[in-house]
């Protein structure tokens, strides 16, 4: 029997790709807030939201349409240009 095991990440080469560099601090950065979509996810990126602001942490809010597809590249795109760091929401 063979299986066969499938990539959801739909990248044709995931290990070739390094990950950028973490911020030090998040101090002087806009932070996206991106909800996917899945229930309850809003009252997690609602806490975070706070957490920062009391820090005095800028952010922006962001949502997709629906948590079963991909970010439309128009929402990537307006993340890419609007923020310097993103925090994703996954709840249930």
């Amino acid at each position: 029997m063979t299986m066969v095991l499938m990539d959801p990440t739909a990248e044709l080469n995931p290990d070739g790709r390094m990950p950028l560099p973490k911020p030090k601090s998040l101090n002087g950065l806009t932070v996206g807030l991106l909800n996917i979509s899945k229930p309850r996810g809003d009252i997690f990126l609602d806490r975070i939201d706070d957490l920062l602001g009391q820090k005095g942490i800028q952010t922006k809010r962001y949502s997709k349409p629906t948590f079963t597809r991909i970010a439309p590249t128009e929402l990537k795109q307006q993340i890419a240009t609007e923020c310097d760091v993103v925090i994703e929401a996954l709840a249930d």
